[in-house]
């Protein structure tokens, strides 16, 4: 696999952005989401918003941790295109009719656990670890989740959105897969210390602990919404094809991790994983919202207006 040159990457990048200014937000089609669809597109909008949002905060942590200042300037302006997608996510809501205004959907339990979690820890962690996580939440949330819009959804807006989010993506991929195997480089004995050392940070405990949960939420709110599990499965195995198609990526532990990971959440039958788990998603379902602190000052950046 050829070297990804970061330079002309980055220029890509510049060259390629748009705004929310650039839709004409009025434009007939709205009328094509029918009432059988209506409620459980919101709760999916809903849920796709804030994790295009945890895909920002994620970058803005892995931009202080980048080992040069290309890289640093990459995971930046990936940053900001994350929030727009967010953005772009709450013009189609609110095109739709889902929410007013400036009213900000409500995150599922777990994602407001995971939002908390990287509030408080994302910028302590090391660029392995949210190198790693970071392109498995994208290939598989995003890349599924958009896909499945762009097939069920028959609003023409949607489709023009989701050409421009998903020619974001693309990139950031790119750049993912890059640094997984740009992990893997270096002795062997010297990455699995550190990654030995890494995992057992208690931090990164607890963010398991929100991750897991989460993303069985997810499986079980894409069903509801008729997108089967399989296809989530596809875009996981696409985790494990592309991030693992070099020596060096396979080299890099928490790509293999991450990998493992996959393989317990595909397999329904490995009650010994999606047991506990599902337990998990259960019991947050009681948790008290007043339990939970405000929300994150940086979630107001969110916003439907074509000027953001």
């Amino acid at each position: 696999m050829p070297q990804l040159d970061l330079e002309k990457t980055l220029q890509r990048i510049k060259d390629n952005q748009w705004s929310l200014a650039d839709f004409d937000w009025d434009a007939p089609g709205a009328e094509n989401i029918p009432e059988e669809q209506w409620h459980k597109l919101k709760a999916f909008m809903a849920d796709l918003t804030w994790i295009e949002h945890i895909g920002a905060r994620g970058f803005a942590a892995m931009a202080k941790k980048a080992p040069n200042d290309t890289l640093k300037q990459i995971y930046e302006w990936f940053h900001a295109e994350e929030q727009r997608h967010a953005n772009a996510e709450l013009a189609l809501m609110r095109r739709w009719g889902m929410i007013k205004d400036d009213e900000l959907p409500e995150p599922n339990i777990n994602l407001r656990i995971t939002i908390e979690w990287l509030d408080k820890f994302s910028d302590d962690m090391p660029l392995n670890v949210l190198g790693s996580v970071i392109p498995m939440l994208e290939v598989t949330l995003d890349g599924a989740l958009c896909k499945f819009l762009l097939e069920e959804v028959k609003d023409p807006m949607c489709h023009e959105v989701f050409a421009k989010i998903n020619a974001d993506e693309a990139r950031h991929l790119g750049v993912d897969f890059h640094v997984l195997e740009m992990l893997g480089h270096g002795p062997k004995y010297r990455i699995a210390l550190e990654t030995l050392a890494t995992a057992m940070n208690p931090k990164l405990m607890l963010g398991i602990f929100a991750y897991f949960p989460l993303l069985n939420r997810m499986r079980d709110n894409i069903v509801k919404m008729g997108l089967k599990e399989e296809r989530l499965y596809e875009a996981m195995a696409k985790f494990k094809k592309y991030g693992g198609a070099t020596p060096e990526g396979r080299a890099n532990p928490w790509y293999q991790l991450m990998v493992m990971h996959g393989g317990w959440v595909i397999d329904r039958k490995n009650k010994l994983y999606h047991g506990p788990v599902d337990a998990m998603v259960k019991m947050s379902d009681y948790i008290p919202t007043w339990l939970m602190p405000d929300v994150p000052s940086w979630v107001n950046k969110l916003t439907w207006r074509p000027f953001a």
